[in-house]
């Protein structure tokens, strides 16, 4: 790379990568570990894969201190799949085939469009105008009836993030959280279902964690494919099919980047500072620049500090240049 132009990416996913991880990817990309083989060449049935695959979970369960009774699993179909898995395994718990969905921004409305194809879908909150904003708690209207809860945590297209973790009264609680999963700690016992896309904060694009917990395995519809069923996708270890093997890799050398630096609380640390820079200059520029409706920066975890200080400086430069 030219020393005197660097890309820096502020992409919304695939997002960036860190750069060790990228060169310890190259470094074993013909070679992996002296085997003679790539990971993308290597069977997901073998004790070399297992190895891979058994690091990354263990790793997932140590930086969010994952309880026992939960399971991780690594699937594949991103968190779109996710949105026709999670009725498919939990809309049975209760008779009546009913899910509340708190729909603040696109990806819980395309979520909660998915859920109806199996059963009721209860809107908590009433249709919003604008998608710029969270509804108090209070105002819910949660169904006691409903199998569970769903909402996401980031949505990224309208930039409504939840600073909260929704008391659903001891209701199964579903979250999306694609695009601030290891952003920052989070409390996984008040979860049910917690799943995310890698290809924001923690891999590239091919696989979706997902976590859930064990008491909720068993109750897929009839019709579920066996694919989407957790029970079946954990009794195989996540190999009920071939998994994507190389993103599950990638993933394991990311989560021991986040392990190196500090963990959830370290991500949460830098993403406030970086956050912080970008909102200053937005809130000082006197409306030239507006939050909603027009460029997007994503701030994932493997973007530094430095890339954002280039970026405000841009930003400071180019409002200097064009305010009237």
């Amino acid at each position: 790379m030219d020393s005197q132009k660097q890309t820096v990416n502020f992409g919304p996913g695939p997002a960036k990568l860190p750069r060790s991880v990228l060169l310890e990817i190259q470094k074993e990309l013909v070679d992996y570990k002296g085997l003679g083989i790539s990971v993308l060449e290597m069977s997901h049935r073998s004790s070399d894969f297992a190895k891979i695959i058994n690091n990354a979970e263990n790793l997932v369960r140590e930086l969010l201190a994952v309880p026992d009774n939960y399971k991780v699993i690594f699937l594949q179909g991103g968190g779109c799949g996710q949105f026709s898995a999670v009725p498919f395994n939990l809309i049975g718990l209760k008779p009546g085939r009913c899910a509340d969905y708190v729909v603040t921004g696109v990806w819980s409305a395309k979520a909660a469009e998915e859920a109806k194809k199996f059963g009721t879908v209860n809107m908590v909150l009433p249709k919003l105008g604008s998608y710029t904003r969270i509804p108090d708690p209070s105002t819910w209207n949660l169904n006691p009836e409903a199998s569970y809860v769903y909402y996401c945590a980031n949505e990224t297209v309208h930039g409504v993030e939840f600073d909260f973790v929704p008391d659903v009264k001891g209701a199964v609680l579903v979250c999306d959280m694609s695009s601030n999963f290891l952003s920052r700690p989070v409390d996984v016992s008040k979860f049910g279902v917690i799943f995310a896309g890698a290809q924001k904060n923690v891999g590239p694009a091919g696989v979706t964690v997902v976590i859930v917990r064990d008491d909720l395995l068993g109750f897929a519809l009839p019709e579920c494919p066996s694919i989407l069923e957790y029970k079946v996708q954990v009794a195989s270890g996540s190999l009920y099919n071939t998994p994507p093997c190389f993103s599950i890799y990638v993933v394991g050398l990311v989560l021991e980047w986040i392990k190196n630096n500090g963990g959830a609380a370290a991500m949460k640390k830098l993403n406030t500072i970086k956050s912080q820079m970008i909102y200053e200059i937005i809130d000082n520029s006197q409306g030239f620049y507006v939050s909603v409706g027009g460029i997007r920066v994503s701030l994932y975890n493997a973007v530094t500090v430095e890339d954002v200080q280039k970026l405000a400086a841009f930003m400071r430069n180019f409002l200097e240049m064009h305010q009237l």
